[in-house]
């Protein structure tokens, strides 16, 4: 398997191309739906559903977000995808955004804000968020799975998995544990999704689990400074999830990983958003966070 830097897959996926889509103009978002899904009736018909005009508008928009989740990369054409991103775009305006740049920090290290922010890491607009990803990177294939892969996918558009998929043929092999790749944010307020797979705990976590995982924000964090126009960052809590490592266990390896790029990299991040969903998740990260002002 070939070890990829920035610069073998960048040219490949656009990756310093601003995302300019192309909107589709006069369509209501039921119609963007409507149309999008016409495209998948072959995907449709394999879960048995023949005619999506028996659903009403909230099933629809719910059917289209579950068929997406299983698209092979490139299925959709490209007036599908010019739907889609009308229909994403559209959504995301409807939302209620916020920009990194206008929280206020837990704490600075020299000049960067260092920010706990509990919500939706989709809505989050940061030149980067981090995607915890699985090693295959083509996101979740679960339908209606809760997980940040799955989300985060769903809102971009199936452009993230296009790219992935690029960049795991030229890799030539799954995505090992700790690394991180970096792809365009497509219909996501943020400019870029970085994509890391943490490790996966089953029972105590190891000295080796902590390795990898203060391996995935690091290189990310590298990562980084590979574009010239990220100067933020938004971090999910890598492995917590589904990957079982221990959110008490795993907080301390992110903030000191952090800490100490933080210091040795001054200026080169404007801002770092610590990302969680749960108030038991914030709590844990208000706590640690405290520690650390405390003894620093």
């Amino acid at each position: 398997m070939r070890k990829l830097t920035v610069s073998d897959y960048a040219d490949r996926i656009s990756l310093h191309r601003p995302y300019v889509p192309t909107p589709l103009q006069g369509l209501t978002n039921p119609a963007l739906v409507l149309r999008v899904l016409q495209e998948l009736t072959p995907v449709l018909k394999k879960s048995g559903i023949t005619d999506v005009r028996e659903l009403d508008s909230d099933e629809q928009r719910t059917l289209l977000d579950s068929a997406i989740t299983v698209l092979p990369p490139g299925y959709l054409s490209d007036n599908g995808k010019s739907a889609l991103d009308t229909l994403l775009s559209a959504e995301c305006q409807s939302q209620s955004i916020t920009d990194v740049s206008e929280l206020a920090p837990f704490l600075k290290i020299g000049d960067t804000k260092v920010v706990l922010w509990r919500g939706d890491i989709t809505t989050l607009k940061a030149d980067a968020i981090v995607n915890a990803a699985n090693s295959q990177l083509l996101g979740c294939f679960l339908p209606q799975h809760k997980c940040i892969d799955n989300a985060i996918h769903n809102r971009a558009g199936v452009q993230l998995r296009e790219d992935c998929d690029v960049i795991i043929q030229l890799q030539g092999g799954e995505e090992p544990t700790g690394e991180a790749k970096i792809t365009r944010g497509y219909n996501l307020p943020a400019k870029y999704v970085i994509h890391t797979v943490g490790p996966i705990v089953q029972g105590s976590v190891t000295k080796e689990s902590k390795q990898l995982l203060a391996a995935s924000y690091q290189h990310i964090l590298d990562i980084t400074q590979e574009v010239e126009d990220a100067r933020s960052v938004a971090f999910c809590a890598i492995s917590t999830g589904v990957f079982g490592y221990p959110i008490e266990q795993a907080t301390p390896v992110a903030i000191n990983t952090v800490a100490n790029w933080l210091k040795a990299n001054p200026g080169k991040l404007d801002t770092v958003v610590f990302n969680v969903f749960s108030q038991r998740d914030y709590d844990v990260y208000q706590s640690e966070l405290e520690e650390f002002v405390c003894k620093n």
